[in-house]
């Protein structure tokens, strides 16, 4: 056999198997016979046969034991096909009609060698495209769809800067944080890095490729290679992956709103790979066995041992992701225990030839360097017809210790799962009679043994009573309490217990009254009160000293005995366990270290989600997080919250560990010459040098013209604001006109604002009466002192000693002093005293002073001051940022107040903008310092209940069915909600995760629930845009445009609104 023919043919067996496992994961059905059928009937078009084993879902035979233990052909060394079953490329050795079957699958293989020669494409590329064309014509007949919205990039480049050191992120395309996650995972495999940025096409094919194949793989290779290259070198924030993976949607035939499984890629990215370079490793090595790197580093080989009625067979598989089972099992190594036994395999440790029993054992016999897992957290279910989502949780080491399934520790290994074995058999148990002991009795409610011998003891040692407190009450009569109330009563101790008798009632001298003696009265306020002596608890009404004596004794010895059982049995079940713990921690059998490298993550559901990637740093020794262009510090706790499952919607569904005693997986790169180590563009070859300087000098020249642009305009503004001050000077008195740069917003174009104003409104008003009362109260002090500028420096004295009191007070919310002046906002926050002094100058050199003699004069005073103070002496650019400071906390109120407001009036969707922009612009001035704004947990709580709010009023809609609810819901959602929820995300915080999470979830539950066909299809529309958990932020609404107020309406309207939230409960609701 020629090796064009070998290769052929391991292509058409790989392409066999490979249609198999999908149609068994796309289906659920497990019967190997049954989808041989299926794909016999549909000639191997895999829609067709997915329909064939619906029809036949309910005709599907009980599976035959003998069929479902199958091995490969002897001698085929191809690998099992990833993101499947654990089954193996399997022939039926027990079928009647073998030779039947035979022949079909040889007619197959034929087949698919032709199509394979003439187009370079396999079958299951073929029948994937297929599927996936089937699909979108389906969805475009019922449905237009709008195109999933994409994250738009900032305006400001400056945004979109690379930080020093910081790994680059990948923009989301449109739905392709899949390809996000696999590409990063890969990238930060510095051997795989390396490989893909020195690949070099070979020189056969540059001019002229032979088929669809290279047509196809090679131009991947070097876009993937640019991608890899801007990743290494590139001075921006995130690269966009677009023209690779428009050469992947090509390939898949898919459209934009197609979010691909991520095994399914993988598998063909890797497949992509192993192609590309092995065209070049045949090139390479002309004549000797080709030796493909991509095989090397992701492939392995395990042997497949096993018994088939009696009959023994050993078979070498060469595998490359591994899926698992997650199920079931609480952590990675049960998956694996699981994965590599199949089967009852005591057969296999006997010699009896001649045994029923069935069974096959996997063990690996090479190990790649990368190992990936794949977690199966998809299945089919055949009652609803569509595939869910497992969330169970599945723990999993960051350092995995693989000899326990080595072929070289075989009979190691089975001594000690025997033994394991008899340990859990122990366990179980133990663990049965300790239950037992824990929860006892007879009935439905059970308690700790213990526990009832300990309230038996307490009882018995209550204080006893002689006599019932209610032994006096007539039992024949009627109820509804018609009889006398008995109020016992002790007389002497000598006496003993007595009762007294109702009202009307004679007691008999010598006995106690009969039942006919009584006569039924009935009072409603007595009847039901307590009898005053009746015990706090029970108590035993007739027992000895020497009964008490005894049963004390027996109770106390019996619950010493009970606790000392239940603590042996205890200590055993721990110790059992440890056993089990410590089996394989011998160092005989931590030889082959497997460490963490990286966790594809996702959330959502089987059919919408959202994929990111957790990877170790091992240089900087700490876990990144890959959210497409998001790259941010994270750690093992976040991690494991992420992605062990039964935690929220998200789960890990890939692991990928690297060979811990192989560091040149991720080993830098060193110059020859110097010994220092190679980063940046240093790394690259010279192509991806040009292509890497190229790009950045774009972006450089995008910077520099951003800065143009940004100073001409900030010159305009300046020059524009000169020219309003001085024409507002020359037509108006403008108050404290002499400043010669004031703010932007002080000119007489601006709204009402907290200093001046051009005219003598109630804000100024309110200001004038300030300054005045602290001249009056300064002249009146300062009797002697008659000069203006004595005046003046008391009457400053004053307000900012009047206003450092209300910087100093502690108050409520309602009373925000911050409002009522600036000094209070500069005070708090620790402006320099050259701020305060002029701020205070300015005030006193209001025009709107002079309507008498004294304040005018020292209104000249004040202003002959302000420009005596030279230039170098007040920084004026500091200055402006203060005040402008001050004017952004006065809007950031005025949001936040607006949005209170309409919140209280139910006025959600008006109420939203506000929040929104209030918490954003808040938590810009609190990066300044704790008092530039407001409490941004009390924002935050206000923006996350309004979300949660819309949130549940856009279900309702969509609960109701009627079309124009329907949309306006979902419009709702579009247009309000989800551009919002990345704003949620960004900060992590546990409130805002939990309430993006029940949104999620509101609408994920609708995925069990039977709808209309149009309902579905607009909620599969929609689920992909609220599951998206990309934290960059999409442009959505403008600010709403605030309305003016004056200080006196400003400081009443937010304390009216904060006191009303004081009366609510603190959820808000």
């Amino acid at each position: 056999m020629t090796v064009e023919q070998n290769v052929l043919q391991q292509h058409s067996q790989k392409h066999q198997q490979t249609l198999l496992n999908q149609l068994r994961e796309v289906t659920g059905t497990t019967d190997v016979q049954l989808l041989q059928q299926a794909l016999q009937v549909s000639n191997g078009d895999l829609a067709e046969a997915v329909a064939f084993l619906t029809e036949k879902n309910a005709k599907v035979p009980q599976q035959d034991e003998a069929t479902y233990y199958q091995t490969t052909q002897v001698g085929n060394d191809r690998y099992i096909s990833v993101g499947s079953q654990a089954d193996t490329n399997v022939i039926d050795l027990t079928g009647d009609d073998k030779d039947d079957l035979q022949r079909a699958i040889a007619l197959s293989l034929e087949e698919s060698s032709r199509a394979f020669r003439e187009t370079g494409i396999t079958d299951e590329e073929q029948a994937i495209s297929r599927v996936l064309e089937a699909s979108i014509a389906e969805n475009k007949a019922s449905l237009k769809r709008t195109h999933t919205e994409v994250w738009s990039d900032s305006p400001n480049p400056h945004d979109r800067k690379r930080m020093e050191n910081c790994p680059v992120g990948l923009k989301n395309v449109g739905n392709t944080c899949w390809f996000s996650a696999v590409i990063q995972s890969l990238f930060n495999l510095l051997e795989f890095q390396r490989l893909v940025l020195y690949y070099s096409p070979p020189a056969r094919v540059q001019d002229l490729p032979r088929n669809q194949k290279e047509h196809r793989n090679l131009p991947f290779m070097q876009e993937l290679r640019n991608l890899f290259s801007l990743m290494v070198g590139s001075k921006r924030k995130y690269v966009d992956p677009s023209r690779a993976v428009e050469i992947l949607k090509d390939a898949f035939k898919s459209s934009e709103s197609q979010q691909q499984d991520v095994s399914e890629f993988t598998h063909k990215l890797l497949d992509w790979l192993e192609d590309a370079f092995q065209m070049k490793a045949e090139e390479d090595r002309e004549g000797e066995k080709p030796k493909n790197p991509m095989v090397e580093l992701f492939y392995g080989r395990f042997q497949a041992v096993g018994v088939l009625e009696g009959k023994k067979f050993e078979n070498t598989e060469m595998f490359g992701q591994y899926p698992l089972q997650v199920n079931g099992f609480k952590d990675l190594h049960e998956c694996l225990e699981a994965a590599m036994i199949e089967g009852e395999i005591e057969s296999l440790h006997s010699s009896a030839e001649n045994s029923a029993k069935s069974g096959q054992e996997h063990w690996f016999t090479e190990l790649p360097p990368v190992l990936t897992f794949e977690l199966s957290r998809f299945e089919f279910n055949q009652a609803l017809g569509r595939p869910e989502k497992i969330h169970n949780k599945l723990e999993f080491p960051s350092m995995l210790y693989m000899d326990r399934y080595m072929d070289r520790n075989r009979e190691i290994t089975r001594i000690k799962r025997e033994e394991i074995r008899r340990l859990k058999e122990q366990l179980t148990l133990l663990q049965q009679r300790l239950e037992r002991y824990l929860s006892y009795g007879s009935g439905p409610k059970r308690f700790p043994l213990a526990d009832v011998l300990q309230y038996a003891m307490e009882f018995a040692s209550s204080k006893p009573v002689c006599t019932s407190p209610l032994e006096d009450i007539d039992t024949s009569a009627p109820p509804g309490g018609t009889t006398g109330q008995l109020l016992p009563a002790l007389s002497t101790a000598e006496q003993g217990p007595s009762c007294t008798l109702p009202e009307g009632l004679s007691p008999a001298p010598t006995q106690a009254p009969s039942t006919q003696q009584r006569v039924p009265i009935h009072k409603p306020f007595t009847q039901s009160r307590l009898p005053p002596d009746l015990p706090m608890h029970p108590a035993p009404r007739h027992i000895t000293e020497e009964e008490l004596r005894v049963l004390e004794g027996c109770l106390h010895r019996w619950r010493s005995e009970v606790e000392n059982d239940t603590h042996d049995l205890q200590g055993s079940i721990s110790r059992i366990h440890r056993t089990i713990e410590l089996m394989y921690s011998d160092k005989s059998m931590m030889q082959v270290p497997f460490r963490l490298h990286a966790v594809l993550v996702h959330e959502g559901q089987a059919n919408a989600g959202h994929y990111w990637a957790y990877i170790y740093d091992p240089h900087q020794q700490r876990w990144m997080k890959y959210n497409d262009i998001s790259v941010t510090k994270s750690s093992w706790e976040e991690l494991v919250r992420d992605s062990f499952g039964g935690y929220r919607n998200a789960s890990a569904y890939c692991l990928m560990y690297i060979n811990d005693k192989k560091p040149f997986l991720i080993e830098e790169e060193f110059d020859k010459e110097t010994g220092q180590m190679l980063s940046g563009l240093d790394k690259l070859p010279s192509d991806l040098k040009a292509y890497v300087k190229e790009d950045n000098g774009l972006f450089d020249k995008e910077i520099e013209e951003w800065d143009t642009l940004q100073a001409r305009k900030a010159q305009q503004e300046k020059l524009a604001l000169a020219a309003a001050t001085a024409a507002a000077e020359t037509t108006s008195p403008q108050p404290m006109s002499t400043e010669p740069s004031p703010p932007d917003s002080w000119g007489p174009q601006q709204d009402p604002e907290y200093m001046e104003q051009p005219s003598p409104t109630d804000d100024s008003k309110h200001l004038q009466e300030d300054t005045e009362r602290a001249i009056s109260k300064a002249a009146a002090e300062k009797q002697e002192e008659r000069s203006p500028e004595g005046l003046l420096t008391a009457a400053i004295k004053v307000e900012y000693t009047r206003l450092l009191r209300f910087a100093q007070e502690d108050t409520a919310l309602e009373n925000d002093y911050r409002l009522q002046h600036v000094i209070v906002y500069f005070i708090q926050n620790q402006a320099p005293k050259k701020i305060l002094e002029r701020t205070l100058l300015m005030q006193f050199a209001d025009r709107n002073l002079s309507f008498d003699e004294r304040c005018k004069s020292i209104m000249k005073v004040a202003r002959a001051k302000l420009d005596l103070v030279k230039p170098e002496e007040v920084n004026m650019e500091e200055y402006e940022m203060w005040h402008q400071d001050y004017r952004n906390f006065r809007e950031t109120t005025i949001f936040l107040m607006i949005g209170l407001e309409l919140f209280q009036k139910k006025c959600f969707v008006e109420a939203l903008m506000y929040l929104i922009y209030s918490y954003q612009y808040n938590r810009e001035l609190l990066v300044k310092g704790l008092y530039r704004g407001h409490n941004d947990e009390l924002i935050g709580h206000y923006r996350r209940e309004c979300l949660l709010k819309l949130n549940e009023n856009a279900a309702g809609m969509f609960e109701s069915g009627e079309e124009l609810e329907v949309c306006n819901g979902l419009s709702i959602m579009n247009e309000l909600v989800v551009p919002c929820i990345p704003l949620l995300l960004v900060h992590d915080t546990e409130k805002d995760l939990l309430a993006v999470e029940d949104m999620r979830n509101r609408w994920c539950s609708y995925l069990g629930q039977e709808m209309e066909p149009n309902l579905q299809e607009k909620l599969t529309d929609f689920l992909p845009k609220l599951l998206d958990c990309s934290t960059e932020i999409k442009s959505f609404h403008d600010p709403p445009k605030l309305p003016t107020y004056s200080t006196l309406e400003l400081v009443e309207r937010y304390g009216r609104v904060m006191a009303s939230l004081s009366r609510v409960p603190a959820d808000g609701r």
